[in-house]
């Protein structure tokens, strides 16, 4: 059986990330400018007036509209017969050309089809993008359980499963100012604490896999592993997301790492022999 990209709950995305600031007194530069048109569409505005690109991209109507022509003009927005402007191609191929993008999402696919055949429930694959998780792949089968996931989704990386994996393998900067920063909660699961938070990352290193429980929605698990490119450092995270109801969780997790680390060698990680244990690059010295 082939997957199928459909989950039977509506995709939502978290709250406070990537919205869109109101224009400031100081000057914007050009480039400010134009990106703040493309940063006012997202998941939730896919399709948009130009007013409404001038409001949610804080800039003055007069300015938006020369802006949106030069980016249609381009073919980054493509503007349709009712005269509502969307992303346009010229935007989809450059972001092919992106390494850790489709390109990854390619060498990956194979690996990602054998473990939902395997498990037949949602399968993702992730990168960390700051303090997010950003997904560039999904497979779902029509009886598995609903993930509010999408392709280009983002969620704050202590919330989810590949999120866990990336962050664990972050480094101790990167997880020590993430703790310090808020911790967003979802359910009465989401970890909020950051001692804890920093027991899990501990935890995560030392078994090689990171579980999720019901922290997005009550009624999902995530079970993950990191994917290392070639000199050894995690380059993304691969999963499953399984109900809460019927989780086997310790049966889910050989199918996990074994893709994750076909993903790995194809991407031109080679393991370390046996007898030359050493940390990893990507695993400093953290406190928890």
């Amino acid at each position: 059986m082939q997957p199928s990209p459909i989950s039977s709950t509506p995709p939502i995305s978290p709250p406070s990330i990537r919205t869109p600031s109101p224009s400031r007194p100081a000057a914007r530069s050009a480039p400010d400018r134009l990106l703040s048109v493309l940063a006012a569409f997202d998941h939730e505005h896919p399709a948009l007036s130009l007013t409404e690109i001038s409001r949610r991209a804080g800039l003055a109507l007069t300015t938006a509209h020369r802006l949106v022509g030069a980016l249609t003009a381009w073919g980054a927005l493509e503007r349709d017969a009712s005269g509502v402007y969307h992303v346009g191609l010229r935007l989809w191929e450059l972001a092919a050309l992106a390494p850790r993008g489709l390109a990854l999402r390619q060498i990956a696919l194979p690996y990602l089809e054998d473990l939902y055949e395997a498990t037949h429930e949602n399968v993702q694959l992730a990168v960390r993008d700051g303090a997010e998780v950003v997904y560039i792949e999904w497979l779902s089968g029509r009886s598995a359980v609903g993930v509010h996931i999408r392709v280009g989704a983002r969620w704050p990386l202590h919330a989810t499963g590949v999120g866990l994996a990336l962050l664990a393998h972050g480094g101790g900067d990167v997880q020590e100012a993430y703790c310090a920063g808020p911790l967003i909660s979802f359910t009465p699961y989401t970890i909020t604490d950051p001692e804890r938070l920093r027991r899990v990352l501990a935890e995560v290193r030392r078994t090689g896999t990171a579980v999720s429980d019901r922290q997005i929605t009550e009624d999902a698990v995530s079970v993950a592993a990191p994917v290392r490119g070639p000199d050894g450092t995690v380059a993304a995270a691969v999963s499953v997301v399984v109900p809460h109801t019927d989780a086997q969780v310790p049966a889910l997790i050989p199918a996990v790492r074994l893709a994750a680390r076909g993903i790995s060698r194809a991407l031109g990680w080679q393991p370390r022999p046996a007898g030359r244990a050493a940390r990893p690059p990507d695993t400093a010295p953290t406190t928890g």
